[in-house]
């Protein structure tokens, strides 16, 4: 299975509306498997310098397999890989990335969000990631 329009508009649709639901606006990001871009959105409001980190921590999610966050794990002090953020055009290592993956768990994709608190932009990937697993 891949990462279809279908599935990424659900993704997008529902990060929307979590954003909008919390009074956030947010930048959007999903990407394939593979971390090309499949859509984007910078809600009405969104800043400006979340795009990167949007796109960052979508990156991030669907090169590894795991949360964002999950990742950060590796790269704190006294952690596995010290420096890891810095490798592959710089990864984005707090939360507000999740993989997207079908029904028996291949990697489809990743979703990244930015634009507000860490906890929120995290709520918001996780409602997105989640409406897009519901069918895939």
């Amino acid at each position: 299975m891949s990462l279809t329009e279908q599935i990424v508009e659900r993704a997008m649709a529902a990060g929307r509306a979590a954003a909008r639901e919390i009074g956030v606006p947010m930048n959007i990001a999903v990407l394939d498997a593979a971390a090309h871009i499949k859509s984007f959105v910078r809600m009405d409001g969104a800043l400006l310098g979340s795009i990167d980190i949007a796109l960052g921590k979508a990156r991030t999610a669907a090169l590894f397999g795991m949360n964002s966050e999950a990742v950060g794990e590796f790269c704190k002090p006294g952690g596995s890989s010290p420096g890891l953020e810095l490798t592959n055009g710089t990864l984005v290592i707090f939360a507000g990335g999740v993989p997207i993956r079908d029904g028996t768990g291949a990697l489809l994709g990743a979703i990244g969000v930015s634009g507000g608190a860490v906890a929120q932009d995290a709520l918001v990937a996780q409602a997105a990631a989640a409406a897009a697993q519901s069918k895939a």
